[in-house]
């Protein structure tokens, strides 16, 4: 009898956040998350990771805050991303002469299949948390199908770095620390919904999922007790 996973793969935009939908939320998206892309970009090249023959996959690219800003010392950027309303900014830029090869696909972790040689980059930031752990490992094991050999996956995301039973006291202390202007930062109420409604995981989860993928963290660095930065090479 045939298979038909269909009946049991998520639809990703069910998943990717409901102000990823929402035309003032998208609007005021580059106001609100600074996503350092330019400092990405440059340490990246630093290390090797980027550089003028490179192939980016840019996964959850939102804006495309990294991806215009990548597009400029790499060959080629795919940027993916699930909203309409998020990609449809992308375009504004893109047709404003800020790019000419970047590719924009509306797809997801779970449905982007890679066309063309092996990536040298997959790029992602604040957009796997999106996902259940089971559909996360699911997706870290498409990403690292994506790159070749030795490619680096960088990943950003909340990801959480406390024991279940310290969790009052690290979620208050973090959404305590917010901002009051909803154009400009982000609210109580919005990280709180990110908390109760999304699927942020810890450290102690995520990582040995990015290993089981296929990836070796080469770095790891944590911010307080709710963000991670992963920079991991495919074995």
């Amino acid at each position: 009898m045939a298979r038909d996973p269909a009946c049991w793969w998520p639809q990703e935009t069910i998943h990717a956040g409901r102000e990823h939908f929402d035309e003032h939320h998208t609007r005021r998206y580059d106001a609100k998350e600074d996503a350092h892309a330019g400092q990405e970009v440059a340490l990246l090249q630093q290390l090797g990771v980027l550089g003028p023959r490179s192939s980016v996959v840019d996964l959850g690219a939102g804006t495309g805050q990294f991806t215009l800003a990548a597009a400029p010392v790499c060959e080629r950027v795919v940027a993916v991303d699930v909203s309409t309303l998020m990609l449809e900014r992308l375009a504004e830029k893109l047709e404003a002469g800020a790019a000419q090869n970047v590719e924009v696909v509306q797809a997801g972790f779970l449905t982007y299949r890679h066309a063309g040689p092996p990536a040298d980059l997959v790029y992602s930031r604040y957009a796997l948390h999106h996902l259940p752990d089971f559909w996360k490992a699911i997706a870290l094991s498409r990403m690292a199908g994506m790159l070749r050999s030795g490619g680096a996956l960088r990943l950003w995301d909340v990801v959480y770095g406390f024991e279940p039973g310290d969790a009052d006291r690290h979620i208050e202390a973090w959404i305590a620390e917010t901002a009051a202007d909803v154009e400009r930062g982000w609210t109580r109420a919005e990280l709180a919904e990110h908390v109760r409604d999304e699927h942020s995981t810890f450290t102690w989860l995520l990582e040995p999922m990015i290993e089981r993928a296929g990836f070796d963290i080469v770095d790891a660095e944590y911010t307080g007790s709710v963000f991670a930065r992963y920079l991991c090479r495919k074995r």
